[in-house]
C-alpha cells in the first residue's frame, strides 16, 4: 500500500505541529511583555515568522490564543511541581522535620521554575492587573496548583505539624511574593531562596 502524496504546498504533520508551537511561543512572549490589548494577531504573525492567516488557522481568535499561552505555561509548571507537591504530601506521614525539608524543596522548585520560565510571571501579572477580565484563566490554570499545595497545608495541620487556618491566603501570598521577585529581576537567587525558607520556618516551624 502506497502512502498518498501530499498536495502541493501542504505541510507535513510535524511541520503543522511545529508551526502551532511556534505561534504559541511567540504569542506567550508578546502577551507577557505587553498584555492582551496591546498585542495584535499581526504582531504574533511577525514574531512567529508566518502570515496572519496561518496564525488564525492554528490558533483561532486572539482570546483562544491567549488561553493557549496560559495552558502552555500551566502544563510546564504542573510538570515542574507535581513531584515536589506529591513528596510534600507524603512527608506528612514522615514527621515534622521531613515535612519541612520537603516544603523547602517545593518552594525551591517553584522559584526555579519561575526564574527559568519568566514569561509565566509576565502573563499572570498582566492578567491580575485587570482583575475583572479573563477570570476563567485563574480557575483553569492557577487554582488547581494552589489547591494541591493547600491540601498539603491542610493535611499537615490535621496531623498537628503546623498551624494554618487560612491555607488559601498563605499559598496565594507566597505565590505573589515569588512572582514579584522574578519581575524585579533580582540577581541573587541564593538570597531569595534563603528568604522563602526563613518565611516558611518562621510561619510554621
Amino acid at each position: 500500500m502506497t502512502t498518498p502524496r501530499r498536495g502541493p504546498g501542504r505541510p507535513r504533520r510535524a511541520e503543522q505541529r511545529d508551526t502551532a508551537d511556534d505561534i504559541v511561543l511567540a504569542a506567550t512572549a508578546l502577551f507577557a511583555r505587553r498584555g492582551f490589548d496591546a498585542v495584535g494577531m499581526r504582531d504574533v504573525a511577525a514574531s512567529a515568522g508566518v502570515d496572519v492567516a496561518t496564525v488564525h488557522h492554528h490558533a483561532g481568535t486572539k482570546a483562544e490564543l491567549y488561553q493557549a499561552c496560559f495552558a502552555r505555561v500551566f502544563a510546564a509548571e504542573s510538570s515542574a511541581l507535581i513531584d515536589a507537591v506529591a513528596a510534600a504530601q507524603a512527608g506528612i506521614a514522615e514527621g515534622k522535620a521531613e515535612l519541612f525539608d520537603r516544603l523547602h524543596a517545593l518552594l525551591d522548585a517553584f522559584v526555579d521554575f519561575l526564574e527559568e520560565v519568566p514569561e509565566t510571571t509576565g502573563l499572570w501579572l498582566r492578567r491580575w492587573s485587570e482583575p475583572d477580565r479573563h477570570t476563567d484563566l485563574d480557575e483553569s490554570f492557577a487554582t488547581p496548583l494552589y489547591q494541591a499545595v493547600e491540601q498539603v497545608l491542610d493535611g499537615a495541620a490535621e496531623a498537628g505539624l503546623l498551624h494554618e487556618p487560612h491555607p488559601h491566603i498563605a499559598v496565594r501570598s507566597l505565590v505573589w511574593a515569588v512572582h514579584a521577585h522574578v519581575s524585579a529581576g533580582s540577581p541573587d537567587r541564593k538570597e531569595f531562596r534563603s528568604w522563602v525558607h526563613r518565611w516558611l520556618d518562621r510561619m510554621y516551624a
